[in-house]
Order: structure tokens, then sequence, then C-alpha cells
């Protein structure tokens, strides 16, 4: 079986090293100095990690944590497995991917228990689920963010390679909305609300969600586990390291508590980041995260294995246009582990956190021209 190539993945597969082994190094406050690596540009996507820098939470556990922002040309499993981070943020097949190039990392905490993506149509255009995408033009990102669109496909019979056109799409909805592309990729935190902040022409008014079809590869059975926390394997044999990633897991869990119950300030302390994205656009994000996590019934962060074992079988059966998967072979190793996670959870009961959110409801957002 043949690999399915990532542009993003493989170009830096072979700079790859066993594990980080640069010393840990302490602020001057005598914090230890921890890098995370984002898997994108600042937005409410990150708001957990970014509100536990911000309110102190980090450093109560005597962590000075830097944030490292992510890009295109950024693949966070790799930072990690070069050392240059101390953990990373990434989506779990294109982390597992890595994995099976000689990337020693491993899955410590699953922040984001649902995924957030979609593929969006026009009402009017008949696309109602994958099957109808036979013989249209199908827009994806690449770099590893089309693994559930193919699984769709696959699941529904077609083949990527001949029963489509696919089409390389930009990180917004512009090709849709040109009606260039008949389906677009979209995350329902981001992409989506572009389109619903988006003027029709022919109103002057802002289109609205029964202008779109939604196809939720969640319902379609095809979802894959997203954004999740990963360490260096090869560090986790270090007691030093472990007793960090507790400290770092507890103030990540307190982090993400305080945007579920706080979302507005928390949308503040993006936009004050430098966010290039709007007010209403980002507390939409906010409140679109805050639905992949909460409710968890088991406490955030905790590695599902039903999900994880979808994650992989997916990746190990659903080809791209040239026939080739994701995954070769099961997973070796330690690919993840709930050790720390429980660990960190624990605690955070201990000091009051509400880790389940059982009572989580979402809020009404109103989007606005643009975003603003």
């Amino acid at each position: 079986m043949r690999r399915l190539l990532l542009a993003s993945v493989t170009s830096t597969a072979l700079l790859l090293t066993a594990c980080g082994t640069a010393d840990t190094p302490t602020t001057p406050t005598g914090g230890t100095t921890v890098k995370l690596q984002l898997q994108w540009f600042y937005q409410a996507q990150f708001a957990g990690y970014i509100a536990a820098v911000d309110r102190g939470f980090y450093t109560e556990q005597g962590l000075d944590v830097q944030l490292l922002e992510g890009g295109v040309d950024i693949v966070p499993q790799t930072v990690l497995a070069q050392g240059k981070a101390d953990y990373a943020v990434a989506w779990v097949p294109k982390a597992l991917a890595s994995r099976e190039q000689g990337a020693t990392i491993t899955d410590v905490a699953q922040i984001f228990a649902r995924s957030g993506t979609y593929q969006v149509a026009w009402k009017d255009s008949g696309i109602t689920g994958p099957a109808d995408f036979k013989g249209k033009k199908v827009g994806n990102w690449g770099f590893g963010n089309e693994f559930e669109l193919f699984a769709g496909m696959t699941k529904a019979g077609l083949d990527p390679g001949k029963d489509v056109t696919l089409v390389q799409q930009q990180f917004d909805m512009q090709a849709l909305l040109k009606k260039e592309i008949d389906a677009a990729q979209a995350m329902s935190y981001n992409e989506y609300a572009q389109l619903l902040e988006a003027k029709n022409p022919a109103t002057g008014k802002l289109y609205t969600s029964a202008d779109f079809t939604v196809i939720d590869w969640k319902t379609n059975g095809s979802a894959m586990l997203q954004d999740a926390v990963w360490a260096n394997t090869g560090r986790l044999s270090d007691p030093a390291y472990q007793q960090q990633t507790v400290k770092f897991l507890t103030a990540t869990i307190k982090g993400w508590a305080y945007c579920r119950d706080n979302p507005q300030p928390c949308r503040d302390m993006v936009v004050a980041k430098g966010s290039k994205l709007g007010k209403s656009h980002q507390l939409w994000q906010m409140n679109e995260v805050n639905k992949l996590i909460w409710p968890s019934a088991g406490g955030i962060g905790l590695v599902d294995e039903a999900d994880w074992k979808q994650t992989v079988d997916l990746s190990m059966t659903t080809r791209n246009q040239t026939g080739d998967t994701i995954l070769t072979r099961q997973p070796e190793g330690t690919a993840y582990t709930n050790d720390y996670i429980r660990q960190a959870l624990q605690q955070a009961r201990a000091a009051g956190v509400d880790v389940t959110g059982a009572g989580f409801t979402p809020k009404a957002v109103t989007l606005n021209a643009g975003g603003a």
C-alpha cells in the first residue's frame, strides 16, 4: 500500500530527529520556559492556551509558556520532533503520518473531542451529501486538511482521482462565493462564518445558513480527531518532563475552562494578540470551538478509544486521488497516553475547576459584515 503524499509533512520528514535533547531553560524569575507550537495563526482556536498565559495559570504552575505562532509553512509536529518546541498542537491524522515517518511524538491531551470540518455547497446546487460530489468541482486546502473529505468520498463509493475535479482552495471561501467551485472546505469555527458575514450582492444583506448546505463529517461517520497536545516521546522517559507535562496540562485545562465560562474576555485576549479576524468573527469562533470541547463526560483532554480507533481505521483505508492512504500500518509505540491528562484533571478538580462542562450551553453570536 502506497503512502498518501503530504506536501507539508513529507518535505520535512527527513529533518526529523529522534527527540529533543536541549536543556530546559529557566526564566530570571525561576519559572521553567516552555515553548508551545501552535498549528495556525493566533485565533480563538487557541484561546485556551492564550488565556492560560494571560491569566497566569501557567505561571501558577511555575512555567513561563511561550506561544509559537503557526502558519502555512509550519508543521507543528515536526517542530516538536526537532526539539524546537516542548509541546505542539496538531491534528491526529497529520501527526500520525509524521510518526510513521519517524517523528517520536505522543498525544498527551485530546483537547478537541469533536471534529469541526465541513464541506459546504450552495443550497440550490443539489448537493446534499458526498455522493453528490460526482462530476463536481470540489475544493480542499490540502496539507493533510483534506483527509475527512476523502474519507467521506471513499465511504460514498467515489474515487477522488476519477469521479470529481479536485481544486486547490485558498484558506477562505471566495471560490465558493464566486461559484468557481461546487463545494468548499470550511471549519465550523472559521471559514463557515466567513460565508455568513459576506453580503449577498442581490439583496445587500448578509447570507444566512438557509443559503447553504453543510456536510458535517461528524454525522457522516468520516470525522477524525483534530487539535491535540503532543509531547516528545523520548523526553517522556524523563521524570522532570513528566512532571512538567502534568503542570502544563493542568494550567491548559484551567485556560480552556475559563474560555468556556468567559467567551467574550477570551475573544478580547485573542484580538489583542494581533489576530486579523474581527471581533464578531472571533466570538463566533470561540463559541464554536467550545462546542468541540464541551461537554466532556470524562474530562477535557482524555483520548476516547473509540474515536481514536475510528481515526486510525480511516487513516488506513481512506484513499486519495492517487490511491494512497494516510497510514500504511497501525501506529507503533506510544502514539497516545491518558496518563498525564488524568493527573492534570485530578489536580484541576482539586483546585475547583469544572473539567467536564456538563452544563455548557453555546451562546447566540451575531456576525457582522466582514466579521467586524
